[in-house]
Order: C-alpha cells, then structure tokens, then sequence
C-alpha cells in the first residue's frame, strides 16, 4: 500500500469510531434513563413514553444499551467483531421505528434526531460491512 491509499483508509477506520463512540454514549445514556428512570420523569422530557406501556419504554432502554455495547465491545476486543455491524443495523432498525411513530403522532420536532443517529448507525453498518470490517483476533 502507498500513503496515497493508506491516508483513506485511516481517515475512514477514525470516522466509523468517531461514529461508534457517539452514537454508543447517546444510545448507552438514553437507554439507561429508559431503563431505570421512573416514567413521570422520563415525560418530562419525552412526552410519547406516556403513549406506550411501560414495558415498551422499558425493552427500548435495554435495546439501545444492548446496541451501545455492541457497537464497541466487539469491535475494540476483536472478540465476535461481526456483532458490531449488527448492533448498528439495531440501532437503525429502532430510529426507523422512532421515525415512522413520531411522524404518526406529528412530533416533527423529534424527528431531526431520529434522523441523525439513524443515518450514523447506517454508516456503520455500512462501513463495518463493505468498507472497514474488523478482523476477529488470532486463535493462535
């Protein structure tokens, strides 16, 4: 490899951990409240969690730390490294089911979120499937 090719693949192995990293706290953060905060304060800030059954504001919490996790801890171990990209698509899956709710209660103010953390676990989906795969580690 030349340095012309090497500064890309550099550039793109930083952006998708700038992108894990990011979207790992916001998932990790967010989650942890929905898991463990009682749902009059979580409706102060998040006025749809009254919509649902509390379970549901519960399995999103755990869904989203489980996918935080999972953005990092198999990809920085080199242990199941393939469970990043799939936390990732997770992560897209839940953000396309936030959209498609929010859009049918006519919360546009929350869909501008929704949007941008979607559109950055696709990325890593993406980038952690065609472009930067990480390789498990060695067994020997």
């Amino acid at each position: 490899m030349t340095s012309a090719t090497i500064q890309p693949r550099r550039g793109m192995h930083v952006a998708l951990w700038v992108a894990q990293i990011l979207l790992a706290a916001a998932f990790g953060l967010s989650g942890f409240a929905k898991m463990t905060a009682p749902i009059e304060q979580l409706s102060t800030m998040l006025a749809w969690v009254t919509a649902v059954p509390e379970w549901l504001v519960r399995f999103i919490g755990v869904a989203e730390v489980a996918g935080a996790l999972g953005l990092i801890l198999p990809a920085a171990t080199r242990l199941q490294p393939g469970l990043t990209p799939l936390a990732a698509l997770g992560l897209t899956t839940i953000m396309v089911l936030a959209l498609l709710f929010h859009l049918s209660r006519g919360e546009v103010q929350a869909l501008g979120i929704n949007v941008i953390l979607g559109v950055l676990a696709a990325f890593v989906f993406w980038g952690r499937t065609r472009r930067m795969p990480i390789s498990p580690r060695s067994t020997s």
